[in-house]
């Protein structure tokens, strides 16, 4: 399986976190990891990652969720759209991803590691909700986390899940 992303960078990032090969090597770790039942039947992927600011990512949520408040990811899934892509199309478009940087520092400060490793923990969650994991329950965002958790250890980032917040405190 191999995936092909397209990386936007709209702010200035340090040149390790801006760099499309990392970003690539990334993705492809995760895709090749994935069972074959978790992914939609097709051998190539596309998506896209957009590294953004407060600003804009506050725009995306306001006008999509209506959620007037920047927050640090949003994904995009193209196959939850009316009518989607026929699943024999290949490369399969599986949406967007839009992270805010910003958001990503402070979260990454908070909680004691790398913009790099908040960046990657990101991208792994935008891509699980690309791929249709959802986490409206304790359970679920459990599930989802512990994914993203091995997501990152297969790029060899790690993240303490006991320094995040509780969404449901």
């Amino acid at each position: 399986m191999s995936a092909e992303i397209s990386l936007q960078a709209c702010v200035t990032l340090p040149k390790t976190t801006a760099d499309e090969v990392t970003w690539q090597r990334w993705f492809d770790r995760w895709f090749d990891d994935f069972s074959s039942d978790e992914l939609p039947s097709v051998t190539e992927y596309e998506l896209s990652v957009r590294l953004t600011d407060d600003e804009e990512i506050q725009f995306f949520n306001r006008q999509y969720r209506h959620k007037d408040q920047p927050t640090d990811v949003l994904a995009f899934a193209a196959l939850e759209v009316d009518c989607p892509q026929s699943i024999d199309e290949s490369p399969l478009y599986l949406g967007d991803i839009v992270i805010s940087v910003e958001t990503a520092r402070q979260q990454a400060q908070q909680q004691n590691h790398s913009l790099e490793c908040e960046l990657a923990w990101l991208a792994a969650h935008g891509l699980l909700h690309l791929l249709g994991w959802d986490h409206p329950d304790e359970e679920h965002l459990k599930a989802m986390l512990d994914r993203q958790a091995k997501m990152l250890h297969l790029i060899g980032l790690s993240i303490d899940l006991t320094a995040l917040p509780d969404p449901f405190a």
